[in-house]
């Protein structure tokens, strides 16, 4: 098989031997990338059919189809584990992206430590001795694990057949090159064409690998879009570097949920696993606050206790300010206005501030009950009653709406020794009566908002 490098538009698809700037075929400017072509002998392609005439291969029914020799990977990491949906799958591409600085190489690490059998770690940021003090550092032992600081994929994908590990870690995939190409390391072709052969060599091999990729300033895997189509799973790593909590979630996972999240607490000796989250996220809140309120969310199936803070202060601009961190600032805008409407409280003359602590996102809309009673209560400057916890989320008219999981939320709020929990009606109904006495089932806005009376 010959081999040459090309370029092609990838507007129009025009092909040249050599790189332009602008497109001879339809204009367009820095729209040549470059590819490798494939060229058959006839006597190559000749071959070819008449080997696929031979085998008279047969598709299977799906239910014929044998699964019994690929179980899961347990990496030793619960949280890595709950995220990937029970663990890696045996020649499985997963792609780890993440901010600099969020610990995306520490995790890496120190699951070449935990996970059974012998991992394989290529670097092409970092030399042996670099690796070595940073395992050192996180106390990671290296019995188990090969180190290799390699670049050149073709190498990489030797010492995967000769190791015949039992995981792959390449850190990144934006500093591996193939020669068969022109271009610099962490190009668009570079990227595609050595994820393409790690993918073959993992599918041939049965051997999980792990790629780390590098993010944009917009927060987006750095390289061409098809890199994520190409991979199993996609893991996104990221937290607020001014906390030590680091959130993992998917965004992709052929072999499992994306609704699931692994929480990590970074320390000076490494990640360390937080089962435990809604426990940690509500340490470090004081009782008795006026605009603060605890708010029963779902990530995935699990459920959390997150403390909602919320500030409203007279404003001193024309336009007053609408701020909020880890919450959608558009649902802000719509909590604001059934609050004036539905509520009686009208704040357009405020700035509000909006704050989920511990530096985490919220998306589940069950959370909008609670912004909304924390907003009241700094307007109002009354304190909600302790040991209280707010489910729901909130329509247009007013109205509460039904929240998933509710006995979920329920049981994680009565298990960390909150009382009362005000949650829709149409939730409350659902649940064990004995409960009773915790629930304080609610239909609209306003009958939340008379526990400030």
């Amino acid at each position: 098989m010959k081999t040459r490098s090309i370029y092609r538009c990838s507007m129009c698809g025009t092909t040249s031997p050599r790189w332009a700037g602008k497109c001879p075929g339809c204009g367009q400017w820095n729209t040549m990338i470059e590819e490798i072509e494939r060229k058959e002998t006839a006597s190559r392609k000749g071959g070819r059919r008449d080997v696929s005439a031979a085998l008279g291969r047969e598709a299977l029914a799906l239910q014929d189809v044998d699964t019994s020799e690929s179980p899961r990977l347990h990496t030793g990491m619960g949280e890595l584990d709950r995220v990937l949906g029970g663990g890696l799958t045996v020649g499985s591409i997963v792609l780890v992206g993440g901010d600099p600085g969020m610990g995306k190489s520490t995790l890496m690490l120190q699951l070449s430590a935990t996970v059974p059998g012998t991992a394989l770690y290529i670097s092409g940021e970092e030399s042996l001795h670099q690796i070595k003090h940073r395992a050192e550092r996180l106390g990671v032992a290296g019995a188990d694990i090969r180190v290799a600081a390699e670049t050149n994929i073709e190498v990489v994908a030797a010492l995967i057949e000769s190791v015949r590990p039992a995981v792959v870690i390449v850190d990144s995939v934006q500093t591996m090159m193939t020669d068969m190409l022109e271009s610099t390391a962490g190009s668009v072709a570079q990227v595609r064409e050595c994820t393409a052969l790690l993918t073959k060599v993992a599918k041939k091999a049965g051997i999980p690998i792990i790629l780390i990729g590098h993010v944009t300033k917009d927060g987006m895997i750095a390289g061409p879009k098809v890199l994520e189509h190409m991979v199993d799973t996609v893991l996104q790593f990221e937290g607020d570097g001014m906390y030590s909590y680091r959130v993992l979630r998917a965004l992709k996972n052929r072999y499992g949920s994306t609704n699931e999240i692994g929480v990590f607490d970074m320390s000076g000796v490494g990640l360390r696993e937080v089962p435990n989250p809604s426990e940690v996220l509500l340490s470090q809140r004081r009782a008795g606050e006026p605009g603060t309120a605890i708010v029963a969310v779902m990530e995935g199936t699990r459920p959390l206790l997150v403390e909602v803070q919320a500030l409203v202060s007279p404003t001193g601009y024309s336009m007053p300010q609408r701020v909020s961190t880890g919450y959608d600032a558009r649902r802000l805008q719509m909590i604001l206005a059934i609050l004036e409407k539905r509520g009686g409280i009208v704040l357009r003359q405020n700035d509000v501030f909006v704050n989920i602590a511990g530096g985490i996102a919220i998306q589940d809309p069950a959370i909008d009950l609670g912004v909304a009673v924390a907003l009241a209560s700094s307007a109002t400057d009354v304190s909600l009653p302790s040991g209280t916890v707010f489910m729901g989320e909130l329509g247009l008219t007013g109205e509460v709406r039904h929240v998933s999981y509710a006995d979920q939320r329920v049981q994680e709020a009565l298990r960390l020794g909150l009382r009362t929990v005000y949650l829709p009606r149409a939730a409350a109904d659902t649940l064990d009566q004995n409960l009773g006495e915790a629930l304080v089932p609610i239909e609209r806005i306003a009958q939340a908002l008379s526990i400030l009376n």
